[in-house]
């Protein structure tokens, strides 16, 4: 009956709010893994007490996961109890008195402008897959997407004449994103007849490839781990010593924007943030960055 429950709630999560189908199964093992526990001391979602709630909190810190995943865990079982609440079966909220989980406030480290110019140069030669590895960085780099919304880019979605594309964020929420002459000039080239047209199979395996802006070595859609692993390839050659992602490029787009003068609502609006105070995440990082290039590069503050 519980389970029956749960699996209510991720179906109204993912009807009612555009909840994206990997957020529901992530949410769907958080819930399971609950009611397990729940099943334990005898009770359900919809018999557990504040204590049962506050004891499996402590449960999974005991062993050790991380505050992060801990954090997860609770919103998804406090999602679930408002839920069972505010559609009656349930009269109380168990969760409401529970304290949240404190997560340590890690900020993302952008890469330096002078570093995005290496990383970039490190990509040389003009076949198919440095044509098609020089667009993904450049587009990364100028439209701050998300890995996920690149790798699942459609031909339709790219506008070229206007240098403009449509994406695909989190919630299936759309919002149109301009891009710049370096990254048009580099996407041009992979659609020239030395770049995809290279990898396009004898035979597609689906339509969905056909439709693929970025293609695999087998002309399949181009995944998330084949793109981790193109951007830490040339931050390699590049020399440059942090780790690199293709989330470090969205985070460069963001700071470097801010740091030469954009609007933070404007910010918010192109990287696809539902709340401004995530975009202002990047005005932190913006002071950091300041600081840092002051004291490598201020003449009475360089170490000797």
């Amino acid at each position: 009956m519980a389970l029956e429950a749960a699996e209510r709630f991720l179906a109204w999560l993912q009807i009612e709010q555009g909840r994206a189908e990997k957020t529901i199964e992530a949410y769907r093992r958080d819930l399971r893994d609950y009611e397990d526990w729940l099943a334990t001391r005898r009770v359900s979602s919809l018999t557990a007490q504040s204590r049962d709630v506050e004891a499996f909190v402590a449960y999974l810190r005991k062993h050790g996961k991380a505050a992060r995943s801990v954090a997860r865990q609770f919103a998804a079982v406090r999602m679930l109890h408002k839920y069972l609440v505010v559609e009656g079966e349930r009269d109380d909220d168990p969760a409401a008195l529970v304290d949240g989980v404190k997560v340590p406030s890690g900020l993302p480290k952008p890469l330096r402008e002078d570093d995005v110019t290496l990383l970039i140069a490190a990509i040389t030669g003009d076949d198919s897959f440095a044509r098609r590895d020089r667009a993904l960085v450049e587009f990364l780099y100028a439209t701050g997407a998300r890995i996920s919304e690149a790798c699942g880019l459609s031909l339709g979605d790219i506008d070229m004449q206007d240098s403009l594309v449509r994406l695909l964020g989190k919630g299936n929420k759309e919002r149109i994103v301009p891009f710049g002459r370096s990254a048009h000039a580099a996407l041009s080239d992979w659609f020239d007849e030395g770049g995809r047209a290279m990898r396009v199979p004898k035979r597609w395996k689906s339509r969905d490839n056909s439709d693929a802006v970025f293609l695999g070595v087998h002309g399949t859609r181009l995944t998330r781990q084949a793109a981790f692993h193109i951007v830490r390839k040339y931050a390699a050659l590049a020399g440059i010593k942090e780790e690199v992602s293709p989330h470090s490029l969205r985070h460069s787009c963001a700071t470097h924007m801010l740091v030469h003068g954009a609007d933070l609502r404007i910010v918010q609006e192109l990287l696809g943030h539902a709340s401004v105070s995530t975009t202002q995440i990047y005005t932190k990082v913006d002071d950091e960055l300041l600081v840092s290039v002051y004291r490598e590069s201020h003449p009475r503050a360089v170490r000797r």
